[in-house]
């Protein structure tokens, strides 16, 4: 009688520890795959702030000084697709427009919205970079705004999750969400918020949402 009450009661310690481990497993699981996003994102904006730099440097080459000159939006995005190539090996042909975008908080990004990219390109490890020309003349505002979605078609292609961005101005680079208050970031990225400004809260050090 005693062997069979600690065979049963074995067995209900082995499935109590069974289903914690269900109940952990999947979370730990999400939250490697999220800092791996996140470590990738980090290596995205350090290229993009490198070549920036770079680019400001020689202020007399003629693709910055074609760049000034552009009148039309293709004629920029051209350029700044040729300025960005080498740093995320674009691949010259557009990403295929079958390609859906979400917010945190489970809403597809409008097309109207400032963070619908339509011009999108493959880059190195599959990456799908986003460029996009918001023709802003003066030197206090952004030139152009890119996305990187870190693991490109593969799911959750969401803002704040393997989605992240930065806009570029004439002398600097910036992370969505570098202008607002920590109040403001940590509700933006958390489910109910866009996760667009999750971009610069993770720089700082912010804690992702599971």
């Amino acid at each position: 009688m005693k062997k069979f009450v600690w065979k049963a009661e074995y067995s209900i310690t082995l499935l109590a520890v069974f289903a914690l481990f269900l109940m952990f497993v999947p979370l730990s699981f999400g939250s490697t795959v999220q800092a791996k996003f996140i470590t990738k994102w980090d290596d995205c904006f350090s290229k993009l702030s490198y070549t920036k730099e770079v680019i400001s440097k020689h202020e007399q080459e003629d693709i910055l000084k074609s760049f000034k000159r552009a009148k039309t939006p293709d004629e920029r995005e051209n350029l700044i697709l040729e300025l960005t190539k080498p740093y995320y090996r674009l691949n010259d042909t557009k990403f295929p427009k079958h390609y859906k975008i979400r917010f945190m908080n489970k809403m597809e990004v409008p097309k109207t919205s400032l963070y619908y990219f339509t011009d999108l390109y493959y880059g190195e490890n599959n990456i799908i970079v986003g460029l996009k020309d918001i023709s802003e003349d003066k030197s206090t505002k952004p030139m152009f705004l890119m996305m990187f979605d870190m693991n490109g078609k593969i799911p959750p292609n969401t803002w704040g999750k393997d989605i992240f961005g930065a806009q570029i101005y004439e002398d600097k680079v910036e992370a969505f969400g570098e202008n607002l208050t920590l109040q403001e970031l940590q509700t933006d990225c958390s489910k109910t918020g866009t996760g667009v400004n999750c971009s610069y809260y993770y720089q700082i050090g912010g804690e992702f949402d599971d």
